[in-house]
């Protein structure tokens, strides 16, 4: 039988996934405002990581249901932070972005909450 944290950490990685694939797909498309959009929704269909991000989300969406049926939403739902943890570590790896010491720091305080969080769950 699949584990509930085993769950939440297959849906938050093909939430962070996602949003990869959405954020670099926005690069490509550029900044998207109120007055461009007519225009930039064609260029937005035909650009593949959009595509990629939304699958992947809902893929994610998935696991997560699957989670929570198996699990109390107190308990799972604070895991998701795990989510902020990747998201640090692949923006830098994968996008290139600068995080700077106090993004790390927070983050340390997010690891710290999630282990509290997953420590106190009960069967």
């Amino acid at each position: 039988m699949t584990t509930p944290l085993i769950l939440v950490l297959v849906a938050v990685a093909f939430s962070v996934t996602g949003e990869i694939f959405l954020k670099e797909g926005m690069n490509r498309v550029g900044v998207l405002a109120l007055g461009s959009l007519p225009s930039q929704i064609p260029l937005m269909l035909r650009t593949w990581p959009l595509y990629a991000g939304f699958g992947s989300i809902a893929v994610g969406a998935i696991f997560w249901l699957g989670a929570i049926s198996r699990a109390e939403l107190s308990w799972a739902y604070p895991l998701l932070a795990t989510g902020y943890i990747l998201m640090l570590v692949f923006s830098a790896l994968v996008l290139g972005e600068h995080i700077t010491p106090t993004r790390w720091i927070g983050t340390a305080l997010i690891v710290l909450g999630v282990i509290l969080v997953c420590g106190s769950w009960r069967r």
